[in-house]
């Protein structure tokens, strides 16, 4: 749920609560004082047939009882009748007297015309005395003494009071009312204030120490939070920006470690070639070379350590470009059969010389036309190529070439039966200045760079190259370039 529909939920109950509580509590004060609610009436039935009357109208009443027993042809004087209705009007209660069916005094208070045809008949005996009445929507609670006059008739005197059951009980408990009503609401806010502080504020909270320990530097942690709204989203999002700071400064690390490691073998690469170049030119000026025979040796020695130095800082500078991507590659259409057949021209016979044997295994008969740069492509062979012949171990040495085709890819293999790559070292090969020989004896390998170069090349023409080799068997070297299309072909 989404914190925007969390607020509004909330805003909208507690809205709705304190509509109710308003409603319900202008009612209770509506009831408690004027109105009577239907519905309610029966429930209070009970109670004012056993309390019909308040204290005061009880005295009164008493009063009246006490004349009816000892002077009853006194409830026949209008003037008396008068001054006890006055009393009892005060306390909001009205007087009824009658003698047989005759009405001898009712009170203006009543303002009930049907009220004489709905009084109880006489019970001399006075069984029950107090009781309720309903006329129409009207209810009352009365109490009554049925007595003789002097002359024997039968009378009644009612002290009578018109009744809101509900009201009563109301005016009773509308303190404890509203303060349950007061509690409910305040209740309800904290209910609605606790939702709100789990489903929003902790999060937030959670983020924040998250985010003061990234500022501290401390990455190994995670944020767990399963809930799928916009904190949820929020937090998502944090936890992917620390797994991406946490992997930027692993990757900096490995940096720094491969910078150092880059540092160290460019040092051991180009010391090997400088020292011997300065033994032989400090074996020249000591006179070491005293024939024409050892001068010739010595020169040729500094010439060939000087083409070798001169190979490695070039192919370093290669390297450094193709990585910062600041080599441009000029892509056309090349036909990759035709470029593999002049490529194994040029090697073979500088291969045969060293006894190996470059050929096709898997030639297409047709021609392929790849898009390619022709010169980075070039040196991208040479180098695989290159890299095979410093690792023949067999005295039958062989160096094929396979293509094979797909609809959008050319795949092209060049296999070796050298002495093969141990699986941990496969995944690094393409590494700059890796070598799976750790001696980094130049007579036993290249550069270092010659692979990297390749993969660096590779990866320009947007394809893929990787190996695969078994130890004492051989290795395959794979590279994939882009097909070109008819329509590109035009």
């Amino acid at each position: 749920m989404s914190i925007r529909i969390k607020l509004l939920l909330s805003f909208t109950g507690m809205l709705v609560i304190s509509l109710l509580v308003f409603v319900l509590t202008a009612s209770l004060f509506t009831v408690a004082a004027t109105g009577d609610i239907r519905g309610v009436r029966d429930f209070y039935k009970v109670h004012y047939q056993v309390n019909p009357l308040t204290e005061q109208e009880e005295s009164i009443f008493l009063e009246l009882k006490y004349l009816a027993k000892n002077e009853p042809d006194g409830l026949l004087d209008q003037e008396l009748l008068k001054e006890y209705d006055f009393k009892l009007r005060t306390v909001r209660a009205g007087l009824y007297v009658r003698k047989e069916n005759l009405q001898v005094y009712e009170s203006n208070t009543l303002n009930q015309p049907e009220l004489e045809a709905n009084l109880p008949p006489f019970d001399l005996n006075n069984n029950q005395i107090r009781n309720t009445l309903s006329i129409g929507e009207r209810f009352y609670a009365y109490a009554k003494f049925d007595f003789q006059f002097s002359d024997e008739t039968k009378g009644s005197v009612y002290v009578i009071r018109e009744r809101s059951p509900f009201g009563e009980v109301t005016r009773k408990l509308l303190p404890i009312l509203v303060l349950s009503l007061v509690g409910i609401i305040v209740v309800a806010n904290v209910m609605l204030y606790r939702w709100i502080t789990r489903s929003v504020v902790k999060p937030l909270d959670l983020l924040r120490n998250s985010a003061e320990h990234i500022k501290e530097g401390n990455l190994q942690f995670t944020l767990d939070m399963h809930s799928k709204d916009e904190i949820g989203q929020l937090n998502e999002t944090f936890e992917n920006m620390r797994k991406r700071l946490h992997e930027s400064i692993q990757l900096r690390l490995r940096d720094e470690e491969n910078r150092k490691e880059l540092i160290s073998n460019i040092s051991h690469d180009l010391r090997t070639p400088i020292t011997n170049i300065k033994g032989y030119v400090e074996g020249i000026r000591d006179g070491v070379a005293d024939t024409p025979e050892k001068m010739d040796k010595y020169v040729n020695i500094i010439y060939t350590k000087t083409i070798d130095l001169d190979k490695l800082v070039d192919e370093l500078f290669l390297y450094s470009k193709l990585d910062l991507k600041q080599v441009p590659f000029m892509f056309e259409h090349v036909d990759i059969v035709g470029f593999i057949d002049d490529c194994i021209d040029e090697q073979r016979y500088v291969m045969e010389e060293k006894d190996i044997r470059l050929e096709w295994k898997e030639r297409p008969g047709d021609p392929v036309e790849v898009i390619a740069d022709l010169e980075k492509l070039k040196r991208t062979v040479l180098n695989i190529i290159g890299n095979a012949q410093n690792f023949m171990d067999k005295g039958q040495k062989n160096i094929g070439v396979s293509i094979r085709l797909s609809p959008e890819w050319v795949t092209v293999e060049i296999r070796d039966n050298g002495t093969g790559i141990a699986p941990e070292s496969i995944p690094y090969i393409f590494e700059r200045f890796y070598r799976a020989e750790p001696s980094r004896n130049s007579s036993t390998g290249g550069s270092g760079l010659g692979l990297a170069i390749a993969g660096q090349i590779i990866e320009g023409h947007g394809g893929q190259i990787w190996a695969e080799s078994e130890l004492g068997v051989g290795t395959s070297l794979y590279f994939t370039l882009k097909r070109a299309t008819r329509k590109e072909a035009r």
